[in-house]
């Protein structure tokens, strides 16, 4: 019997429930799907793991590529119980589901303390106008490398 995607939605709010309850991280979930089964469901982990990079669409992208051994989520719905923040959003376009649900917004995540505005805002900026430094240097040295990828034969397109 077919799940609808609300059921999975659910899922992926629970887990945001399960992991917030454990301590491992802000209320935060997400589930993959393919083929009408999960292949992959993660709840936020970033306090428990002292990584700001696993919140809970990052973890279930790694996941369900090293499930279906793929760096892409082909034919993938990703259902996440918030809407994604600017980087998970990135990682999702790199995976390249075909949908993503999700149930809160930017603007519920804001209310209870996660307000990612201020990213959005600096990616806008130049980079000199930024909160965080960032030097451009070192550019000769690091060219022939992109160099060589360009040359490469065997190299595998993402």
């Amino acid at each position: 019997m077919n799940k609808t995607h609300e059921e999975f939605l659910k899922r992926a709010i629970a887990l945001a429930e399960k992991g917030m309850d454990k301590g491992a991280g802000g209320p935060f979930g997400a589930v993959i799907v393919k083929d009408n089964e999960i292949i992959a469901e993660a709840y936020n982990k970033v306090t428990s793991t002292n990584d700001p990079t696993a919140h809970a669409e990052v973890v279930a992208i790694r996941k369900a590529c090293k499930e279906l051994e793929s760096f892409q989520l082909d034919g993938c719905i990703l259902y996440t119980s918030c809407e994604p923040c600017p980087m998970c959003l990135g990682a999702i376009y790199w995976a390249r589901p075909k949908e993503v649900y999700y149930a809160l917004d930017r603007d519920d995540a804001a209310e209870i303390g996660f307000d990612d505005q201020f990213i959005y805002d600096e990616i806008d900026k130049d980079m000199q106008d930024r909160r965080i430094k960032f030097v451009k240097m070192a550019r000769e040295e690091g060219l022939p490398v992109f160099k060589k990828w360009q040359e490469k034969n065997n190299r595998i397109e993402y």
